[in-house]
């Protein structure tokens, strides 16, 4: 018994083995409610089933904070629900690629949330893999932040001046890698992501991969463009692995539901866009503003944040609303 005692203690990535552990089951009952219990069966997700959802998992994540709050301190709290906010903020933007991939694949509705389900268990595995990657590199090379602030301002200053365009999924080089070197049905196979089925050229029953799996490796694949985004941008708000960890997947377990809920209307959240790359450019140069000794206290950084990203949408659902009118 003290020997287990003993191993709870000891500190992995800033926190004591106990506390990653309460983390992980927590994360492991939400998953294992979500899917073995609501959503057992393939079904199409109406909206509001996905609000009742998206309040269930913000409001888990609130409280989360709160204990980070009362059990780590103020500045962690406030550190986290700045985080919780960019990596939910961001997950929007993401929801019009998920759009794009599912409208390119003809996915059905009924077999949307398995795959965003299982996009969800690979987000976190890749996600952790880069969150204890970027700790071990903050940790022996301090000076790595300001290279995380540079990216922030370029990509929060690409992201002002490029213009919208429609992507042409037919010409994704991920798409077209994974056909010209893997086996892949023409039509889906129900709900399999994998099937067995004759060659056509050797006569043999080999396995093949569906489009449904197709699917998951693009929105996988998008989930790691989006989060080389969100995480230096968290690590430059704070290097406790454990915020940066927490705060990310806390967010992204709500994408599934909210995709659901602004899939049809994500159009009117044009000007969100904006407000991020400014929230981008403003945490890249908190830590070149620390260099010359200014130092912007958390709850400054979660204020300006949360004005943000309110200010962005308030603004995008008034121009969309008017020239709605204006068409009409």
């Amino acid at each position: 018994m003290q020997t287990l005692l003993d191993f709870l203690t000891i500190p992995f990535l800033d926190q004591p083995i106990w506390v990653w552990a309460i983390f992980l089951v927590v994360i492991g009952v939400i998953l294992e409610l979500d899917l073995g219990l609501f959503n057992k069966k393939n079904h199409v997700i109406h909206p509001k089933e996905s609000m009742k959802m998206c309040s269930i998992y913000a409001a888990v994540a609130c409280l989360f904070g709160g204990w980070v709050w009362y059990s780590m301190g103020a500045e962690d709290g406030m550190d986290y629900f700045t985080g919780y906010l960019i990596e939910f903020s961001l997950s929007i933007d993401n929801i019009f690629v998920i759009s794009l991939i599912f409208s390119f694949f003809a996915i059905p509705l009924q077999y949307q949330h398995r795959v965003l389900f299982y996009g969800i268990l690979g987000a976190i595995l890749l996600r952790g893999f880069m969150i204890i990657v970027g700790a071990e590199l903050v940790e022996k090379f301090g000076f790595i932040l300001y290279f995380f602030g540079a990216f922030l301002l370029f990509s929060g200053i690409k992201m002002l001046v490029k213009k919208e365009e429609n992507e042409n999924m037919s010409e994704n080089r991920l798409i077209c890698f994974v056909k010209k070197h893997f086996r892949i049905t023409e039509k889906l196979h129900e709900q399999n992501f994998f099937i067995r089925q004759k060659d056509e050229k050797t006569g043999k029953m080999l396995l093949f991969a569906t489009p449904l799996f197709l699917t998951l490796a693009v929105i996988e694949v998008s989930d790691v463009i989006f989060a080389v985004d969100s995480i230096p941008a968290i690590f430059v708000i704070t290097q406790h692995a454990f915020i940066v960890f927490s705060s990310n997947i806390f967010a992204v377990l709500g994408l599934r539901s909210l995709y659901f809920l602004l899939a049809d209307a994500v159009h009117r959240f044009r000007y969100l866009k904006q407000a991020l790359a400014f929230i981008l450019i403003f945490i890249g140069s908190k830590i070149f503003l620390a260099w010359f000794g200014v130092h912007i206290p958390s709850l400054i950084s979660l204020l300006i944040t949360l004005g943000l990203i309110s200010g962005g949408v308030i603004f995008s659902l008034y121009k969309t609303k008017t020239n709605k009118k204006e068409a009409a």
